[in-house]
């Protein structure tokens, strides 16, 4: 793996890497990072990896344009909190406390980041398995287990053991969205694929379900734009 530069206004950094399993050049922009990545088949030189991203410059800088820049969470800042901006505050006390357009930490400020991340995990777990036994329920089915995990490639999941995963940052979400996740993987538990009898299951427990699953497509990678210190 090597990183490059493509020059312009402005520059633009590449990490150039092979696979072994590639058939043609590929270039992925990520939408948590902005990293820009180009896959090399073997017996393709960088160079004319490097002059495939050239021609594709233009589309690159649109791209990282339209990327929203990343959010250090500390005192100060806002953050969503299901799905309204809350401003993070020094608070009393030993225990996080949710008001109405504040998120009240005590302690040290060097704290903040990890405490409020904290926080988040814990009400999410509290909600998402809330939602998952009131669909499980309405499904008459049982799960086997839930987890909470910073996954970046999806929102959750069903395993064939029954076994529930979601991503905390669904907190972060209007309650709706949130809700919807869990419908969606409860569904897993009747329907193991997404054929229309899954879709069927997922309109039965949660309604239409559209409008949340294009919110997720379109505005859900922005929950990825706060970080931790992580």
């Amino acid at each position: 793996m090597t990183d490059r530069a493509l020059q312009g206004h402005p520059d633009i950094s590449l990490t150039v890497r092979r696979s072994s399993r590639a058939r043609r050049i590929t270039l992925r922009i990520s939408q948590l990072d902005g990293r820009v990545t180009l896959t090399l088949p073997k017996g393709v030189s960088e160079a004319a990896a490097v002059e495939f991203a050239e021609q594709k410059a233009e589309w690159i800088r649109k791209h990282l344009a339209r990327r929203v820049e990343d959010v250090a969470v500390g005192l100060g800042q806002e953050i969503p909190v299901a799905g309204k901006m809350r401003l993070i505050v020094h608070g009393t006390g030993r225990s996080v406390r949710l008001e109405e357009d504040r998120l009240c930490i005590p302690g040290a400020e060097a704290a903040v980041p990890r405490r409020v991340m904290g926080y988040l995990k814990t009400l999410a777990r509290d909600r998402l398995a809330a939602a998952s036994d009131h669909y499980a329920s309405r499904l008459g089915r049982s799960y086997s287990g839930i987890s909470m995990r910073d996954t970046r490639s999806r929102w959750g999941s069903c395993s064939s053991a029954g076994r529930l995963m979601y991503s905390w940052r669904l907190v972060m979400a209007a309650p709706d969205v949130l809700n919807y996740v869990a419908a969606h993987e409860v569904a897993h538990l009747a329907q193991m694929n997404h054929s229309p009898a899954f879709w069927a299951e997922v309109t039965k427990l949660f309604g239409p379900y559209q409008e949340q699953r294009q919110w997720l497509r379109t505005e859900g990678n922005a929950l990825h734009r706060y970080r931790f210190g992580d």
